[in-house]
């Protein structure tokens, strides 16, 4: 039988708060919180490992884009211009140009929210990426959570209904799993603003659920180039969101925040081009990802099912200690822990190419996995 979905939303103890069961609606004391929220893939990965912890695409940039960098080293002496690049993501989105802020990476967009909003009662919802609720408790903000059952699908109704900012990934980061766009447009409402985490939409093929081309009132969309492009090291990405938001957000970032280099990333990767090469990636992507997950499944393994970005969350026994010796075979992935939601005996692991692949099954096997 299949187990009942719990839904509940933790209010942050540190903020004074409780714990309140969205099924039941009672009170109970909060518990201690010992998530490291500022644990990431790359922290990770080390010297001669292979790497399936940091989900950015292997063999990135690629060459068209990196001689783009490179010419863009000559005019660095001029402070960054960020209106082409803002036309070029508004052209690609179908959106105004007052309606885009470009940033420094997504990291940079959670910031800049949590200093420009002063949410009465914030909700993450999670498993997902842990830098929104570390950028709003940074800022002093109470935060609450809304921890999603087995299968880790959204259901607008367990987030309560007095949020006034409700933070959601979709794709959702570490689950894989991928929302309906109606069902994260059902928590919008009069007073809400709701944001959107899109980090990995461009895994998947179509864009279907994607809500940057739609954008509801009070919607707030991220997107980051680091993931598909390889441009971690580079820092860009940026806040699709109605004019008045993107004129605050504006006024709260540094002067020149983002680079000429990641600007001409930004207006190169925008490119109709572009968006048709990463378009075919994620056509391969999904057919490698779905026979990784069968492999894990084979195993006994529990795969989040309904997989749609660049990497799998799986539940093993004893995860922490396979991590660990995977690492002494030369492998890295992501323990699971770190994430709200999840717990020791899970992990997440990037799909990498199919030689890569089957190179971490087959030291599996020899683990007896």
């Amino acid at each position: 039988m299949r187990e009942r979905r719990e839904r509940r939303t933790r209010a942050d103890d540190r903020a004074g708060g409780s714990v309140v069961n969205g099924t039941t609606g009672h009170a109970e004391a909060a518990a201690p919180d010992e998530v490291d929220l500022r644990h990431h893939g790359d922290t990770e990965v080390g010297d001669g490992l292979a790497d399936f912890a940091v989900n950015v695409r292997t063999g990135t940039p690629p060459p068209w884009l990196a001689e783009r960098l490179r010419a863009s080293v000559a005019g660095l002496a001029a402070y960054p211009d960020p209106r082409p690049a803002r036309r070029a993501v508004a052209r690609r989105h179908a959106r105004a140009a007052e309606e885009v802020l470009l940033t420094s990476g997504a990291a940079e967009a959670f910031v800049l929210l949590a200093r420009v909003l002063a949410p009465r009662r914030a909700i993450v919802v999670h498993p997902q990426f842990t830098e929104p609720e570390a950028a709003l408790r940074a800022a002093g903000h109470p935060v609450g959570r809304v921890v999603l059952g087995k299968d880790f699908t959204l259901d607008p109704a367990a987030v309560p209904d007095d949020a006034d900012l409700v933070v959601v990934g979709n794709p959702t980061n570490p689950t894989s799993v991928l929302h309906p766009a109606g069902a994260v447009a059902a928590l919008a409402r009069p007073g809400r603003t709701v944001v959107v985490d899109e980090a990995f939409m461009d895994c998947v093929p179509g864009e279907p659920e994607t809500l940057a081309t739609r954008l509801p009132s009070g919607v707030a969309v991220i997107r980051s180039l680091t993931k598909t492009w390889g441009l971690a090291g580079l820092r860009a990405g940026y806040v699709l969101a109605a004019p008045g938001l993107v004129a605050r957000l504006a006024e709260a970032q540094p002067l020149w925040a983002v680079s000429t280099p990641a600007l001409v990333a930004i207006e190169a990767c925008s490119a109709p081009d572009a968006v048709a090469e990463a378009e075919r990636w994620a056509v391969l992507l999904a057919a490698e990802r779905d026979r990784l997950a069968a492999e894990f499944a084979a195993r006994g393994l529990y795969v989040v099912p309904e997989a749609r970005a660049s990497f799998l969350c799986l539940r093993v026994p004893d995860a922490l200690g396979i991590r660990a010796l995977l690492r002494q075979r030369g492998y890295a992935v992501r323990r699971g822990d770190t994430f709200p939601g999840l717990g020791p005996d899970w992990l997440r692991i990037a799909v990498r190419d199919r030689a890569s692949n089957d190179a971490l099954l087959e030291v599996l096997g020899e683990l007896g996995i």
